[in-house]
């Protein structure tokens, strides 16, 4: 590797061309970072005592460490956002000035011959900085001021048009971009093929411009090292289709997502989203040294790309699991997606058909409905369909989904019909964060011609008013204010008109029988207050709890006969049943009164924590246990069941037992006796409490 220093525009006019790999992000620098470049080019421009600005590295391949003196093009490694931007800023300046020169050397025809095309050239050798093809014909175009292609690049042509209207709005501005351009410095770095690691290069730079996603290092660590034909044909292949398939918005915004779903499929646990890209990378060393090869693992990420792009861009094809997915969407179920993305494969091989993945689809969905329905903490649920995959019999596939969301207990449970029909009538469902989405689902539950529920509003049929005008409160009694602070957003309340306005808050009979009132809905979620002569509380009630009864039908949850059942059960333990008694430490001396905080600190952590007294220790469970008492005379002796290395513990109580004896089930020990401690240790039994609850993790 050789690095220098280098003025910029020098650097450019010496080199015959850059070119941007394949495997390199598209143009992806937006509005503020263009900002952020022009003014520190003005600065610079209008700032006398300011003699260069630094724009960074550019870092690129070359067969010899010539520094750009070889007329070979330059492979760039880093550093194509700042060159391209530089660019598009130099292609609007040379349209600007015309024949003029404003600055000595920036006149159109010096602009267009130095800095972006290369006269002694033609076709795509002459131009000085040639894109990856996604951007390449746009950039072409703009730098020859040429028409658009019709499938243009959005960053470029946007940024381009910036720095044109910049250049427009600010008579000073030409002069000292000029000045400021002529100031700009860079580290110019060439690399050998034959002596330096690119990848390792490149991971390495500390770049000042965007910073890459997730998918960008993946793609270049997949690609960057390969043979140039095999690594051509994989991008057009696979990479650059699956690019397309996103679409440019949706890749930038997704892609990070679908890979850190795809890699919980493949290696069955969840990576931080800062951190997909190392997990890409160890799951592929660990898949090469097992015989795969590089083409396997381009096409298994491709494959998985087309199933979630059905699912989360809707991208499918069947109508009926489009609509399926659509739901899910509006619900925002993106943590059951690795489950679904197992499914969708299973089913594109043959293993269920599509009447079978909708009905799986269906389950998912009322099952999160469900849970937000009852306030069932979700901080578990993207562990719960991360491991889903692991219970599926695939002989039996929709059997076993079924008998899995049955068999799930506390706080991964799949509420039951009375507890979801007894909140549904009491949640303040107007201000669910879903409420369009559940409207829509409760009026098409089984239509052919579905209502479009975006041409009409939420009604609530007793007035939001505060102070309710005087045939209300005297429909609802002499606890009208109780009773509507109670039902008022509720789902006996609510319904679905066009007429919002026109209602206003007028009495219950004129709503009824005006022009375009509940007599004459057609929508089914109005179905039965014609018939009503009053409302009041009774009325809202009774409407709730009908409502409820069919939110069941609608969200329903899965059956399966006992006998089926029972064959996915774990057999009902027959050990020993031991209580406090068992356990002297506790019922008297210095340790009992510890222990009885301890114990009621560690259950008021959450509703599905239980303990359970065993022969040498107590137990606390929210699944499985996770962290085990073991009773001495003057101590607690606490078993964590959580690695050290994942534990913090800035006082540094625990001590890590994986290589000793001991009775509890944990890799860490804590021990202590003094009261004082006990919020300390406490928040050390919340993290092991956490992870495996499986709370949600994004950074």
């Amino acid at each position: 590797m050789k690095a220098t220093h280098a003025h910029l525009l020098k650097f450019i006019n010496s080199a015959t061309q850059f070119v941007i790999p394949i495997y390199q992000r598209t143009y992806s620098w937006t509005e503020k970072e263009c900002q952020q470049l022009w003014g520190d080019i003005r600065k610079a421009g209008n700032t006398d005592h300011i003699p260069v600005h630094f724009l960074g590295s550019v870092v690129y391949i070359e067969e010899s460490l010539s520094n750009a003196s070889s007329r070979a093009p330059l492979l760039v490694i880093d550093g194509q956002q700042r060159l391209t931007s530089v660019t598009l800023l130099l292609a609007a300046l040379a349209r600007k000035v015309g024949d003029d020169e404003p600055f000595d050397g920036f006149s159109f025809k010096k602009i267009r011959n130095r800095y972006l095309l290369d006269p002694d050239e033609t076709g795509e050798r002459q131009f000085k900085l040639l894109l990856s093809q996604t951007d390449r014909e746009t950039l072409n175009a703009l730098v020859q001021g040429n028409a658009l292609p019709d499938l243009k690049s959005r960053r470029l042509s946007e940024n381009f048009d910036l720095f044109c209207r910049w250049l427009d709005q600010d008579k000073g501005a030409v002069a000292e971009i000029c000045a400021g351009l002529a100031k700009l410095m860079i580290v110019d770095v060439a690399l050998s093929r034959d002596h330096d690691n690119p990848q390792l290069i490149f991971e390495s730079m500390n770049s000042t411009g965007k910073k890459l996603s997730q998918a960008d290092l993946i793609r270049n660590f997949v690609l960057m090292g390969l043979e140039p034909d095999l690594q051509t044909r994989l991008y057009e292949q696979y990479w650059r289709r699956m690019e397309e398939g996103f679409g440019q918005s949706a890749y930038a915004s997704h892609f990070d997502g679908f890979m850190r779903h795809y890699l919980t499929v493949v290696t069955g646990s969840i990576p931080r989203l800062d951190d997909v890209y190392e997990a890409y990378k160890l799951y592929a060393h660990e898949q090469l040294a097992h015989a795969r090869d590089i083409e396997d693992l381009v096409r298994e990420v491709w494959e998985f790309s087309s199933c979630f792009r059905a699912l989360a861009l809707g991208q499918e094809k069947n109508p009926q699991l489009a609509m399926g997915f659509n739901d899910l969407r509006e619900l925002k179920v993106d943590v059951a997606y690795p489950f679904l993305l197992e499914v969708y494969r299973d089913f594109e091989a043959g293993l269920l058909n599509a009447d079978e993945f909708l009905e799986i689809v269906r389950l998912v969905e009322s099952y999160v409905f469900r849970r937000a329905i009852c306030a069932v903490p979700t901080n578990s649920m993207n562990k719960t369909f991360a491991t889903f995959g692991r219970s599926l019999k695939k002989d039996r596939y929709l059997e076993s989904v079924k008998a899995h969301f049955l068999t799930m207990k506390s706080y991964r449970r799949f509420p039951v019909d009375d507890e979801f029909i007894a909140r549904m009538q009491d949640r303040d469902l107007y201000n669910f964060r879903s409420r369009a989405y559940w409207l829509r689902r409760f009026e098409n539950f089984g239509r052919k011609e579905r209502v479009h529920i975006d041409d009409y509003t939420i009604e609530h049929i007793m007035p939001q008013n505060e102070i309710l005008p005087k045939p209300w409160r005297d429909a609802l009694g002499d606890d009208w204010s109780e009773i509507q602070a109670k039902w008022l957003h509720t789902l006996g309340n609510l319904t679905l008109t066009a007429y919002n306005s026109e209602y206003s808050d007028k009495s219950f009979d004129q709503k009824r029988d005006m022009e375009g009132g509940f007599k004459e809905s057609p929508l089914r979620v109005s179905r039965g207050l014609a018939q009503l002569e009053k409302w009041d509380e009774n009325a809202i009630k009774a409407r709730a709890n009908t409502m409820a009864k069919h939110a069941a039908e609608i969200w329903s949850r899965p059956q399966l006969a006992a006998s089926v059942l029972s064959t996915y059960q774990e057999p009902t333990s027959t050990a020993a049943e031991y209580s406090i008694d068992d356990h002297p430490h506790l019922l008297n001396g210095e340790m009992s009164s510890l222990f009885a905080e301890f114990s009621r600190e560690v259950k008021a952590l959450d509703p599905c924590v239980s303990e359970q007294f065993l022969k040498l220790y107590v137990a606390f469970k929210a699944e499985t246990n996770f962290v085990d008492v073991i009773p001495q005379v003057k101590a607690l002796l606490v078993s964590l069941k959580i690695d050290i290395e994942e534990l913090s513990d800035p006082r540094k109580l625990a001590v890590d037992v994986r290589d000793r004896g001991r009775w509890g089930n944990g890799n860490t020990e804590v021990k202590f006796s003094d009261r004082d401690d006990l919020p300390y240790v406490i928040g050390l039994v919340r993290q092991a409490l956490d992870l495996q609850l499986g709370s949600e993790v994004t950074t």
